[in-house]
């Protein structure tokens, strides 16, 4: 939690009790259901809350924007963004009902009226959103292919118009290549917007079709 206040020093007191208590949520629902890497479950804040939560310090969501978490897992980046974003509308979707059935289950435990959870594949749903979010899914050709049909092109109301923004490692930018030259796209290095050792090779990607 140290983490957390250090780089979101302006959260509301119930926010930071919302995440306070996704230690004890994911720890349980972990030993039931294993959503998280057994040996990396004790990184839970810095690898998966932190993690998720570099959106935030890429875009501030407006109000009632609609985003879909798509292939959620256990529930990142939603659950992070939903209680950071209290007022925009979270979508998280996976194809396996049992990582879907922990997100419900740490929804409820929580209060987190602004999240949606929905066991489908990507590929079969059909609503749109602002934007896309997703960590560590797919190499960004082929989720360029899956979800650009679920970006709402005409509902323009930030800055950075309406994507695909996906938390990546590696060699992102090999996988920048196989983009056509139609397609916008930015490359944030994580460690400028959180400022920690764990994110020296993690990159935020933003596409745009």
């Amino acid at each position: 939690m140290e983490l957390i206040h250090k780089h979101f020093p302006e959260l509301s007191t119930d926010q930071y009790n919302k995440f306070e208590k996704l230690w004890n949520l994911y720890h349980d629902w972990n030993d039931k259901i294993n959503v998280i890497s057994r040996k990396d479950i004790d990184n839970l804040y810095l690898h998966h809350v932190l993690h998720s939560l570099c959106i935030a310090k890429y875009i501030q969501f407006k109000d009632d924007t609609k985003v879909i978490d798509l292939g959620t897992g256990g529930g990142f980046p939603a659950v992070p963004l939903a209680i950071i974003f209290p007022n925009v509308q979270i979508t998280a979707v996976d194809g396996v009902r049992k990582k879907i059935k922990v997100v419900q289950e740490v929804k409820d435990a929580i209060g987190l009226n602004n999240l949606r959870a929905l066991h489908a594949r990507g590929e079969e749903h059909k609503e749109q959103y602002e934007f896309v979010v997703t960590r560590a899914v797919a190499k960004v050709d082929k989720l360029k292919f899956w979800t650009q049909r679920l970006v709402n092109l005409d509902n323009q109301r930030h800055a950075l118009p309406n994507g695909i923004i996906a938390l990546k490692g590696g060699n992102v930018r090999a996988e920048t290549s196989e983009l056509s030259k139609k397609d916008y796209h930015e490359v944030k290095p994580i460690i400028e917007l959180i400022n920690e050792p764990y994110f020296e090779e993690k990159f935020v990607l933003y596409v745009q079709s």
